[in-house]
């Protein structure tokens, strides 16, 4: 210990005050990230502002075998971002800021710590858009997004992180700094090194700058709440969307019946009654308003024709948009009537989506004595959410283990992923055979002892 005093004392000499917190001084945050399981102490907090300090602080703690956790805004919900007894946590807190805006590549360079609602914001000023959005924009940052390739809300028209991102520059387990802030569209020279850190979760390398694609702002934005008889409705009118919406499909977020039965009881506000076989929101943004609320009216009246859609309600303002997206945000709050439950995050094909939630429904009700479960998701690109709980252990230890094999078997039959957007970390890396075969880990391990063969970034996440 007295050698890390030294270490730690003399990071604190060169990166500045306020850059090394020790003992008393690590703040409880750095304990855990939002997943809340395995929370460890760190025995440092290493807090630097560029990359050649990144790059200082790994080779000091490769020197001294002490490994180390890459940290964002600390929102990740599978333990990717949490320290194990004895790591270093490295906090790209204090590395934020807009580089450069370039409207004529419509790009943004940004450091790695930004949160997504300042770059977000920034976009809006300077005429784009940044499509890239969920939950905790107000606290997660760009590198933590990237690390675990998040999804969100618009993936349908604009697809994940990966997608939103030209250029990175990464740090790697020795120190190495590589830059490539591309600015390109069009780049094939060589291997696409960034595809090796987006989704690597701070495994392979710590990402520290990035390019990312800016869109056109949209001028318009429609949004409706339709009610649907079955999954069949729900998949016609997914069918009907895309063909008469186009690339102006923005969202198309499907509510089962007991999702609709939570919101009720938590006295969320719907233009929707319940007992209705699904609930659907759709979104679209043009650049057209008279034309694009044509074209969405017509959509959703065509609907109502065959059948497909049985009751909707239009948004008429931006507010009402937003009030129907409170709708669908509102499992944020599930713990209000709920209490203690666990929440998954799985991807399937679309059409096996029904199948997967009334088997994973009955084989929780059967295999785990009063589990009952709720379903939800981004189904438009291939992603389903659940939590599940048992209402008599409120205040007590859920079966997590056992919720697990349920539903993580229930994916694996149905052929589909144990992450559509929220990464492995350790939470769910038992359950990675589930959905990748033993020579795609195989070359995992392969890449990750290429870059870091003494296992000390972020050990035992993933793999």
């Amino acid at each position: 210990m007295p050698a890390n005093n030294r270490l730690f004392a003399d990071l604190a000499a060169r990166l500045g005050a306020g850059a090394v917190l020790v003992g008393a001084d690590v703040p409880k945050r750095h304990h855990v990230d939002w997943s809340g399981l395995n929370a460890a102490v760190p025995v440092a907090v290493v807090r630097p502002l560029e990359a050649s300090e990144v790059a200082l602080t790994l080779r000091a703690c490769a020197e001294a075998g002490l490994k180390v956790v890459p940290q964002g805004g600390l929102t990740g919900l599978c333990g990717g971002a949490t320290p194990g007894e004895g790591w270093v946590a490295l906090s790209l807190e204090r590395m934020t800021g807009i580089e450069e805006i370039d409207p004529d590549s419509a790009t943004m360079t940004v450091k790695a710590g930004t949160p997504l609602e300042v770059i977000q914001h920034a976009a809006e000023a300077a005429g784009f858009l940044f499509p890239l959005d969920l939950g905790a924009r107000g606290s997660c940052s760009i590198g933590g997004n990237l690390s675990t390739n998040a999804g969100g809300n618009r993936v349908i028209r604009y697809g994940m992180t990966r997608e939103l991102v030209l250029g990175i520059e990464v740090v790697l387990a020795d120190g190495t700094i590589i830059t490539s802030l591309n600015k390109l569209m069009k780049n094939n020279a060589g291997y696409d090194l960034k595809h090796l850190f987006i989704g690597s979760e701070g495994t392979l390398g710590v990402i520290t700058r990035a390019v990312l694609r800016l869109f056109p702002k949209p001028r318009s934005t429609v949004a409706a709440l339709c009610a649907v008889n079955d999954y069949a409705g729900v998949l016609g009118l997914l069918a009907a969307a895309r063909a008469g919406l186009g690339a102006q499909l923005s969202a198309f977020e499907v509510m089962w019946p007991d999702y609709w039965q939570v919101i009720e009881r938590m006295g969320v506000r719907s233009p929707l009654g319940s007992g209705h076989g699904g609930y659907v929101l759709i979104e679209a943004q043009g650049t057209d308003e008279a034309e694009d609320v044509r074209r969405f009216e017509t959509l959703l009246a065509g609907a109502m024709e065959r059948g497909a859609v049985v009751d909707a309600a239009v948004a008429q303002s931006l507010g009402q948009v937003k009030a129907f997206w409170a709708v669908r945000d509102a499992c944020a709050d599930f713990v209000q009537v709920l209490g203690p439950h666990i929440s998954y995050d799985i991807g399937l094909p679309t059409a096996r989506m029904n199948e997967f939630a009334t088997r994973c429904k009955a084989g929780l009700a059967a295999g785990i004595a009063g589990c009952d479960s709720v379903y939800y998701g981004h189904i438009g690109d291939g992603n389903l959410h659940l939590v599940a709980w048992v209402p008599q252990l409120k205040g007590a230890a859920q079966p997590k283990e056992l919720m697990d094999g349920i539903v993580y078997g229930t994916v694996r039959d149905l052929g589909g992923s144990v992450s559509a957007e929220h990464g492995i970390g350790t939470l769910k890396k038992k359950w990675l055979g589930h959905a990748r075969s033993e020579q795609e880990i195989g070359l995992m391990r392969l890449l990750k002892s290429a870059l870091d063969p003494d296992g000390l970034l972020n050990p035992g996440k993933v793999l």
